[in-house]
């Protein structure tokens, strides 16, 4: 039986140029790795700041619709006051006497002198 003619080893020139192809083809990949988490990056921002956007126009829509409500409220109760002015002065100062009755009451637990 013939022996084959072993191949030839590649010599040093050979290897580099293998190698030098191998990285070229690792730093394309890289290039559209990065392009790629970059574009996806851009759309969670974006997306991200949508959201925000919604929110902060939710939120001020929300704040809108209760100072008004609160406004409403309160000029019924000026209108209230306003009509029956000695019922507000009782209600206040019973409201006064309960606040002071209050206060002392939690003074007196937490040892308050005076």
């Amino acid at each position: 039986m013939a022996d084959a003619p072993e191949p030839a080893a590649p010599n040093a020139d050979d290897i580099q140029k293998y190698l030098e192809k191998q990285i070229a083809a690792l730093r394309k990949e890289i290039t559209k790795i990065n392009r790629t988490i970059a574009e996806r990056s851009t759309k969670v921002l974006d997306n991200a700041h949508e959201q925000a956007s919604d929110l902060s126009d939710d939120a001020s829509s929300l704040a809108s619709r209760a100072t008004q409500q609160l406004r409403t409220q309160a000029q019924a109760v000026s209108e209230i006051a306003r009509a029956n002015p000695g019922t507000t002065t009782s209600v206040l100062g019973i409201v006064g006497r309960r606040v002071t009755a209050t206060l002392q009451w939690k003074c007196e637990l937490a040892g308050c002198e005076g």
